[in-house]
C-alpha cells in the first residue's frame, strides 16, 4: 500500500517536472527577445528540475528504507545537485541578462529603462513602435 502511494507521488513529480521542462522549451521558441526567453528558460527549468530531482530523492529514500544502501547515496547526490541548480541557474541568467543589456539589446515593448537611469542619472524613455510610426 505505501509502495503504491510512493510510486504515485514519484510519477506525479516526474510528470510535473517534465511538463515544466517542456513549457520552458515552448517559451524559448515563442517569446520575442532574449530577456523573456531567458525568463522562461530559467524559471521553468529550475521549477521542473526541482520536481524531477524530488522524485529521484523520494525513490532513493524508498530504496534505502527497503534495505538497499545505494538509495541513500542516490538521494544525497540528487539533493546536492538540486542545491547546485538552485544556486547557479538564477546567477547565470542574471549574468546573461546583464551582458545583453550592456551590449545594447533592448527588451521588446519596453517603455522605460530603469537600469540605464541608474547608470546615466537621467530618465531614459525608449522608443516604441508607435513613436517610430509617428516620426514617419
Amino acid at each position: 500500500m505505501i509502495g503504491t502511494i510512493i510510486s504515485f507521488i514519484v510519477y506525479l513529480f516526474l510528470s510535473i517536472g517534465v511538463f515544466f521542462i517542456l513549457l520552458a522549451g515552448v517559451g524559448l521558441l515563442r517569446f520575442p527577445d532574449v530577456y523573456t526567453r531567458l525568463h522562461a528558460g530559467t524559471k521553468c527549468t529550475t521549477f521542473g528540475s526541482i520536481f524531477l530531482i524530488l522524485s529521484v530523492v523520494i525513490l532513493g529514500l524508498k530504496t534505502w528504507y527497503l534495505g538497499n544502501t545505494d538509495g541513500s547515496v542516490l538521494a544525497i547526490h540528487s539533493f546536492i545537485a538540486l542545491v547546485a541548480i538552485l544556486l547557479t541557474n538564477p546567477t547565470g541568467a542574471h549574468a546573461i541578462a546583464r551582458a545583453a543589456h550592456r551590449s545594447g539589446v533592448t527588451p521588446v515593448g519596453a517603455v522605460v529603462d530603469h537600469l540605464k537611469e541608474k547608470e546615466t542619472g537621467k530618465i531614459v524613455k525608449m522608443k516604441t513602435e508607435a513613436d517610430t510610426l509617428e516620426e514617419n
